[in-house]
């Protein structure tokens, strides 16, 4: 697989993530769970991380509550630092219901149970009182991953990029566009769906990033310095599934910027990004054999995933 070009006009290797964890619940035709696992995009790209043997340190705010302890277990489980999870007793942790049908592939998302239509907890931001103990620990991290925003937030993304850590943006929404601009303002990746965004939402981002706009089975483009990549999705003979194929490529993408040992954004080149891209889009297409948005790490381990990787 190659990139085409088209015109157009101190934590080593440490990894601080706050966004989306959720309990993932997979139904199948519409039936009974078949099961649950750690997801939300955050979830899923942190706890993947962590299972390759990166360093990582979620910076969470979950509730008190038995689903927030487990999401704390598999993450602490599968090897991260989860000193920074807080827990809040106001707080519900989030569940999310995938209703994935195997004839189409199709799958959609929701916040409430189809059974019992009880409305589960939703995505709740870091507040100062988690935000203040961790500044030392973003300060000196070199990747800081977020896929939501908030004030707190901010404050964070901009405590990252202070202390020389690249800054990957992943919104799937904008729900505040001054919040969305202050992001971009000190994001150095900025990911995103153009089902989700829209292709010009990156007007503000810094001149030296980089926008990775993704388009589902066609494939995605990486735009850097007036300069447009694009690769074409890999063909693969069986789809269950393709939820979480877009986090597969960001866990593609940051393991590849921490295995060339990558030191602030300066040092963040096209050749490694456009490398993690392909090595992601790998590991996407052979996720989508497996129900789940970790499917292959459920089923075949992270050493399989592993060598996926390396074969990229």
């Amino acid at each position: 697989m190659n990139f085409h070009k088209q015109s157009t006009s101190n934590c080593q290797n440490h990894v601080v993530g706050t966004g989306l964890v959720a309990l993932d619940r997979i139904h199948v035709n519409e039936q009974a769970p078949l099961f649950e696992e750690l997801g939300g995009s955050c979830g899923n790209v942190l706890i993947s991380l962590a299972m390759l043997g990166r360093s990582v340190t979620p910076l969470l705010r979950l509730g008190a509550d038995a689903i927030g302890t487990r999401l704390e277990r598999d993450l602490r489980l599968a090897g991260a630092d989860t000193r920074l999870v807080g827990r809040d007793r106001d707080v519900r942790s989030p569940v999310i219901v995938e209703l994935l049908d195997l004839a189409s592939s199709d799958h959609s998302f929701s916040f409430v149970c189809p059974h019992s239509f009880e409305r589960f907890g939703c995505f709740e931001p870091i507040t100062l009182r988690e935000l203040e103990p961790a500044r030392p620990t973003i300060s000196s991290c070199t990747v800081f991953y977020a896929d939501r925003v908030s004030e707190t937030i901010c404050d964070a993304m901009e405590a990252a990029a202070a202390g020389g850590a690249i800054v990957h943006f992943e919104p799937s929404e904008i729900s505040d566009l001054d919040l969305f601009d202050r992001a971009l303002s000190v994001a150095h990746i900025l990911k995103y769906s153009v089902d989700r965004l829209g292709p010009d939402v990156a007007g503000h981002l810094r001149p030296e990033a980089f926008s990775v706009l993704t388009a589902g089975r066609s494939g995605l483009e990486v735009r850097h310095a007036g300069s447009v990549y694009w690769s074409d999705a890999l063909g693969v003979d069986l789809v269950r599934d393709t939820c979480g194929a877009g986090d597969m490529v960001t866990l593609g993408l940051l393991d590849t910027i921490i295995q060339h040992d990558v030191r602030g954004s300066g040092a963040l080149s096209l050749a490694i990004v456009l490398s993690g891209i392909q090595s992601g889009q790998r590991l996407a297409a052979a996720n989508c054999a497996y129900i789940g948005a970790r499917g292959l790490f459920r089923e075949r381990g992270a050493q399989h995933a592993r060598t996926i990787l390396a074969e990229a």
